[in-house]
């Protein structure tokens, strides 16, 4: 028997995904449009890879939040925040939080369970592949 939370959890799970390609998309719209304006000392990459970078935070965190090819989007951005900590944090202490990366780890991490649940209720690839 399923609790009462049990009960609610295809919807728990969709505000999650939902919030989380949310949040997602704003690094990416932040890198590309400049706004919301990136934080003072985020750090000087080569102007290709902040291209990069950026496009794949909006769009893949866009593809999350409205549920569409979500688990290979959720993968490529769960990769892209792996090689983010590794190459932006790791070098400078053992520990996420010592690093500044544990931002980079908890979406590493959410996107991974993301891609691996699926798009959930509230998706648009539950309307097209609907089965």
């Amino acid at each position: 028997m399923k609790s009462f939370l049990g009960k609610l959890e295809p919807y728990i799970y969709s505000v999650f995904r939902i919030l989380t390609g949310f949040l997602f998309l704003w690094h990416g719209s932040s890198i590309l449009f400049k706004f919301p304006p990136p934080m003072a000392g985020s750090g000087s990459m080569p102007v290709i890879l902040v291209f990069i970078i950026g496009f794949l935070n909006f769009f893949g965190g866009l593809l999350v939040m409205i549920g569409l090819f979500t688990p290979i989007a959720a993968f490529i951005v769960s990769g892209e925040m792996a090689v983010a900590y590794w190459m932006a944090h790791a070098s400078k202490a053992f520990l996420p939080i010592m690093n500044q990366g544990e931002l980079s780890v908890l979406y590493c991490f959410a996107f991974l369970f993301i891609a691996a649940k699926g798009s959930g209720f509230w998706s648009i690839d539950r309307l097209i592949f609907r089965k």
